[in-house]
């Protein structure tokens, strides 16, 4: 029998059918733990058909009680963020399925090499943003001092802000953006994602207010199509009833203000710690 052929895992678009496909009948073989994760992340390897790529495995077992979300959904609500992300065309999740693992069911992500070099967050001490660069907020940087927090003017962020309002990300940090070496932009983390309440908190306010895109309006209005149709049918097996008419909600909302979001003021609108 002939090794697996060893796939990088950027090589593998998130248009590709076999991306999935491997993740969900591959043979996972867990090779280590990552230990910043608050809840059990195991890095894995899976192999299927002779095709054999990097993965991230988070098991339900492994998943810490939240106040505010039902125990056991996480990995559900990832899965969730991924089909929403494939709706709009724009990718901006990894391949993500529900299955099962070594230990029981749970979340199988396909792994993101990340491009170092790109800057997407920034301080600066100046009063307002560079050219090309959106406000965030002060920061305290020590010493009584601030800083202004800064993020990239991008269409890949800002893409991710109006995903983000979609599934009410309450957990955008910027160690949660995966600039990858072809040039695409990913979002990992969505576990805690599609609350019926506002959550939304997040590093990406710089357009806050501004108008929508006409490329966010072509994706949103594609997104209340399918809530209504094969979409929500899909969502249905992952969130509730009621988080789905949450979501479409949002759609709506966003569809009939035309504009980004603005921190509510009820929750705080930037997660801590924030990268």
């Amino acid at each position: 029998m002939s090794a697996p052929e060893r796939i990088p895992p950027r090589s593998v678009t998130l248009t590709d059918a076999a991306a999935a496909e491997l993740l969900a009948h591959g043979e996972l073989t867990v090779r280590g733990r990552i230990r910043e994760a608050s809840n059990a992340a195991l890095f894995c390897t899976v192999a299927y058909d002779g095709r054999e790529a990097s993965c991230i495995y988070k098991p339900v077992a492994g998943e810490r009680p939240l106040w505010d979300f039902p125990d056991g959904t996480l990995a559900g609500r990832e899965v969730a963020a991924y089909q929403v992300s494939e709706a709009t065309g724009w990718g901006l999740v990894p391949p993500t399925v529900l299955r099962e693992g070594p230990y029981g069911e749970g979340m199988c992500q396909l792994w993101i090499d990340v491009l170092a070099e790109a800057e997407l967050l920034a301080l600066t001490d100046g009063e307002e943003p560079e050219p090309g660069w959106k406000a965030i907020g002060l920061a305290e940087v020590g010493e009584g001092r601030t800083a202004l927090l800064v993020h990239a003017d991008d269409e890949r962020l800002r893409r991710m802000a109006v995903l983000d309002a979609v599934i009410n990300n309450a957990d955008r940090k910027g160690g949660h953006l995966l600039p990858a070496a072809d040039g695409r932009l990913y979002g990992i983390d969505h576990g805690v994602t599609f609350h019926v309440d506002d959550k939304l908190r997040t590093l990406l306010w710089g357009w806050a207010g501004e108008p929508l895109t006409p490329e966010a309006v072509d994706a949103l209005q594609g997104l209340r199509e399918g809530l209504g149709g094969a979409l929500g049918e899909r969502l249905a097996a992952l969130i509730t009833r009621g988080e789905i008419d949450a979501t479409r909600a949002r759609v709506d909302a966003l569809l009939t203000s035309g504009l980004h979001p603005e921190p509510g003021g009820e929750w705080p609108a930037i997660p801590w710690p924030p990268v």
